[in-house]
């Protein structure tokens, strides 16, 4: 009875060591960082509102401090077309695609990994003839031909004694998790790229559109300067200015319509379709919305919502599981193994009496001598995590300051759209005086050419003004991560797999 309790005790000591072994796992183990530790973006106080002006896109808009970004914020700008646009890209999208099918991968590429803490099974089966020598055996007897059939079932487990397993699992896993993030923003970047460029499709036909009406008016003033030369009130100096005026702002027409054609290709191509395939002609600058309110997230919460901060962590975890696999691979590995068949020569034998056969064994091997190489390797993943670790400080850094850079362009965007309609209403005014002075011989001829440069330039001006205020609006909502966390799980179910 004691020798049974003797051999129970070790039993239960010899499983229970293993279970203490297997529970450990060299390496260090990966703690997400501390956020940052601030709750500004910038060294003064950023205004709650802005300015405000009676522009098409000069509205006050508001800073609501932690708020929350809708995950589908393109509609917060507006026009059907446009959402059915953006939903159109994110779905037919090559790059989305090609996102979706590598984070396929990783993910997959974990499940495999995940087997190495689960014994392997094997089953084989073979028929061999064979002729063996008595004479081998120092027998007289002539030798034996015979048929040999073999069935068995082999175990091999390794056990994951110092955690190497579990840390290549782990690596594994933070890969797949970067990949999920990269896919995020992907489709962040995309529906940013589609926005911006419909954005710039409407304000090039703004632009083109004030020529238009630049020109219109300049050939009204050609047809005066040219009846004024036949009265004799003008010279023919004043008639070839204005020819050569109308010609110069004429010459500007082509180049704003090759940009807007390559923004209709652009979008296209963001659209995942061939350039011929797209129009989007109902779309003008002032049918598009101006967010009233922007959510403004505080540090903290935004490296959690940013995809690019969440891969760089992604790659930080994984870069410190790997040290903990160069570690493992300095130390001892225990491996068991085993088998259970049957032996027989004809194959209705196989299952008799007699004809089974088994074995079990282990194995414990320990690195003495690569040359420097597993060192080296622990290293090399030593460093690994050192640039991990710099690359996420930096992608921190970076997201804070796109932050801050938006936050006072759209401070700026609305002081200066305000002072720019200004200046257009004020060159307006100017222009039509000088029409009617010239019209009337009060004036000259180059008072009229200064008048409708200047008008030109600040319609222009007041148009790229509006538009900047309708994409730093978008760079916000990009540099605050774009809402993917507040998809609903379904919709999140069908971007991840479709």
């Amino acid at each position: 009875m004691s020798t049974g309790i003797s051999k129970g005790v070790r039993a239960g000591l010899l499983a229970s060591s293993l279970m203490l072994l297997e529970a450990c796992a060299v390496g260090p183990n990966f703690r997400p960082p501390a956020p940052p530790s601030t709750d500004h973006y910038t060294p003064e106080p950023v205004p709650t509102v802005t300015a405000s002006s009676d522009a098409p896109g000069g509205s006050v808009q508001h800073f609501v401090t932690d708020g929350e970004v809708p995950a589908d914020w393109w509609r917060m700008f507006g026009p059907q077309p446009l959402d059915a646009l953006v939903q159109r890209a994110l779905k037919d999208s090559p790059t989305i695609a090609a996102a979706q099918a590598t984070l396929r991968s990783a993910s997959e590429s974990y499940r495999g990994e995940r087997s190495l803490l689960a014994p392997s099974v094997d089953a084989t089966a073979g028929a061999t003839r064979e002729r063996d020598s008595s004479a081998s055996f120092g027998l007289p007897f002539p030798s034996s031909l015979y048929n040999l059939y073999t069935t068995s079932v082999q175990v091999t487990y390794k056990l994951d004694l110092f955690g190497g397993n579990r840390r290549q699992i782990e690596a594994a896993r933070a890969q797949a998790d970067y990949q999920r993030y990269e896919l995020e923003a992907a489709r962040l970047t995309l529906a940013d790229n589609v926005v911006t460029t419909a954005i710039s499709i409407g304000s090039l036909k703004a632009q083109l559109a004030a020529i238009h009406d630049i020109v219109a008016g300049e050939r009204d003033q050609l047809a005066v300067t040219e009846r004024q030369l036949k009265a004799g009130t003008a010279s023919h100096a004043d008639v070839l200015s204005q020819q050569a005026q109308l010609a110069q702002t004429e010459a500007t027409v082509p180049d704003l319509e090759k940009q807007l054609a390559q923004a209709y290709h652009r979008l296209a191509v963001l659209a995942g379709e061939t350039p011929d395939h797209l129009e989007l002609s109902d779309l003008e600058l002032d049918a598009i919305n101006l967010p009233t309110e922007l959510p403004v997230s505080v540090p903290a919460r935004l490296v959690r919502q940013r995809p690019d901060v969440q891969a760089a962590e992604a790659q930080l975890h994984q870069a410190t599981a790997q040290v903990g696999v160069a570690t493992a691979n300095l130390l001892p590995s225990l491996s068991l193994t085993g088998s259970i068949g049957s032996d027989a020569t004809a194959t209705q034998s196989l299952l008799s009496a007699g004809t089974g056969v088994w074995n079990v064994g282990a194995s414990l091997s320990q690195p003495i001598f690569h040359g420097g190489q597993l060192l080296a390797q622990r290293r090399e993943a030593i460093a690994n995590l050192e640039v991990a670790q710099a690359n996420y400080r930096e992608t921190v850094l970076t997201a804070m300051q796109q932050v801050a850079d938006t936050l006072r362009a759209l401070e700026a965007d609305a002081r200066d759209l305000k002072a720019q309609l200004e200046a257009e209403e004020a060159a307006r005014a100017s222009l039509a005086i000088a029409r009617r002075q010239f019209a009337a011989g009060l004036n000259s001829h180059l008072a009229v050419l200064i008048a409708e440069r200047q008008y030109l330039q600040a319609r222009e001006s007041r148009v790229l003004a509006q538009a900047a205020r309708y994409s730093d609006s978008v760079a916000l909502l990009q540099a605050l991560g774009g809402g993917w966390w507040n998809r609903a799980p379904d919709d999140e179910k069908t971007a991840s797999n479709r």
